[in-house]
């Protein structure tokens, strides 16, 4: 069971983002994660912007803007295709 407080919920831009990152060569899955109430990516970002943290073992760490806070998402792809997805998305901002 999740720590009281915490959801997996997020805004209807964030889903709209999520449903283009899986429409994307390369991606296998999308998964959802934490939310973190009242942080930000900064000043300049909109609710649904993405922001790729990392490349990792089957994928990539993300995070994106909501209405509230930020929501932690996972990126699942294929072997060899995390950067060019990555590139995709930084060229969305």
């Amino acid at each position: 069971m999740p720590s009281r407080g915490r959801h997996q919920t997020t805004s209807k831009e964030c889903k709209t983002v999520m449903k283009r990152i899986e429409a994307l060569e390369g991606v296998s899955g999308l998964i959802i994660g934490r939310s973190y109430g009242g942080k930000s990516l900064g000043a300049s970002s909109a609710t649904g912007a993405v922001r790729i943290q990392r490349k990792v073992s089957g994928g990539l760490k993300a995070v994106t803007q909501t209405e509230k806070g930020l929501q932690e998402i996972f990126i699942r792809t294929e072997a060899g295709a995390e950067d060019s997805i990555a590139e995709t998305i930084r060229g969305w901002a």
